[in-house]
């Protein structure tokens, strides 16, 4: 779309709600809509003890929105909650224009971003368990739903026609992600046969992580200074300081109240995280809710059972921060991607945390077991490695997983 839809954004704080949080969730739903082409004409906002059953905010407030939505020319209003299907049916009746709610949005901007087979198919998925208990009574919202935002993906195949045809889809869907499941997890055995170590790249929607995955790996991945940048998970070979070979993987960014349709349909890719032996954990340090950001990740890597995994948490965009920074996690390394010196720091600074969960090893190879020397190079994290000419040997010390096949391999020298 060339013009920018006029987006009217309406949102409800509760008791449990502090000013700072409500804020931050409203400041994200500003960015969700610039990021899918909409432009923000303005807010309403309404503190109440409890959601209105039927509106989602009062009546009065509705009637003062519907004023404002003529004056205005507003082509959308979204609000800042997932509403229930009697919510969205309500105010369809009142408010003569588009209703889409947060949930919407952020499928809406997945349903844009999904590059893969497995990305499409997720993404349409996650939208059809939105839509489907929705579909009973809407035709008025629906009807409107002719283009723009929130009508990308299978908004665009009139879904209202047909709730028979839509299970049948939703079946054959799910019966296509087992095959590429099944292919996913074929490929993630070939990784652990081969013996390589992964690393997830994990962190809030827009912290860096895809500029950070580019510069360690000399990769082309997608990335702008945008929310949900990257869906698809990019895998590639990297080599770190010492020499040691690893796979990095860049992963969707988590966000607020992500939606759980979302949760679910993103699982065999979010797997890419259980399966890692580390995760570096990038946290946007110029964010004024960085520390908010760091929790919401935490809570999401906990629900895939992910948080026992190492960690380094990469504090990123040090070049934006203007006041003290105070990191609050251990082990931690404050960076800015574009800056290539930091870049080394933060290999150095990952071999580093590595080293912790190694065992340390110290070998003698001969000259002529050169493909043996080359491996534990690629394989471990090798600290030194000298010639004694006498005895015409190779000392070699480093360090190695307790779990990878050349550990029981070697003649270890206690």
């Amino acid at each position: 779309m060339n013009q920018r839809e006029r987006v009217l954004i309406a949102a409800c704080q509760l008791p449990n709600q502090d000013d700072e949080r409500f804020q931050s969730s409203l400041n994200e739903l500003v960015s969700l809509t610039e990021t899918a082409h909409g432009e923000v004409v303005s807010i309403v906002t309404q503190k109440r003890q409890r959601i209105h059953q039927a509106y989602y905010i009062g009546t009065g407030k509705v009637e003062e929105m519907n004023v404002y939505i003529e004056q205005e020319q507003i082509d959308l209003v979204i609000f800042n909650d997932e509403l229930t299907p009697s919510q969205m049916n309500h105010l369809a009746d009142f408010l003569e224009v588009r209703i889409i709610d947060r949930t919407q949005l952020i499928l809406d901007i997945f349903a844009s971003r999904a590059n893969t087979r497995e990305g499409k198919l997720q993404v349409e998925l996650a939208q059809m368990s939105y839509l489907l208990p929705r579909l009973h009574g809407q035709g008025k919202n629906l009807s409107r739903l002719g283009g723009g935002i929130g009508t990308r993906g299978p908004g665009e195949t009139k879904l209202e026609s047909d709730r028979r045809h839509i299970l049948r889809r939703m079946d054959d869907i799910k019966r296509q992600m087992e095959q590429v499941a099944k292919q996913r997890l074929q490929y993630r055995k070939r990784r652990k046969e081969n013996q390589a170590f992964q690393i997830a790249i994990v962190g809030y929607t827009n912290a860096g992580k895809s500029t950070l995955f580019n510069r360690m790996t000399d990769s082309e991945s997608f990335e702008e200074n945008q929310l949900f940048a990257t869906l698809d998970p990019l895998t590639r070979q990297v080599q770190l300081t010492s020499g040691f070979h690893v796979l990095m993987s860049d992963t969707v960014g988590f966000i607020q109240d992500l939606p759980t349709a979302l949760i679910a349909a993103f699982r065999s890719t979010l797997e890419e995280v259980t399966e890692a032996d580390f995760i570096l954990h990038v946290v946007d340090a110029s964010h004024p809710d960085h520390a908010e950001h760091e929790k919401t990740v935490q809570k999401h890597l906990e629900q895939l059972e992910a948080h026992h995994i190492p960690m380094l948490t990469v504090y990123n965009k040090m070049d934006l921060v203007t006041e003290t920074f105070v990191p609050v996690s251990v082990p931690h390394i404050t960076i800015s991607a574009y800056q290539m010196d930091d870049i080394h720091r933060l290999f150095k600074r990952i071999e580093e945390v590595i080293l912790k969960q190694f065992v340390a090893y110290q070998l003698y190879v001969k000259p002529s077991e050169a493909d043996y020397l080359h491996r534990l190079s690629r394989q471990s994290i090798v600290t030194e490695q000298t010639f004694l000419e006498e005895q015409e040997l190779y000392i070699v010390k480093g360090y190695i997983h307790t779990e990878h096949p050349m550990y029981y391999q070697m003649r270890i020298d206690n």
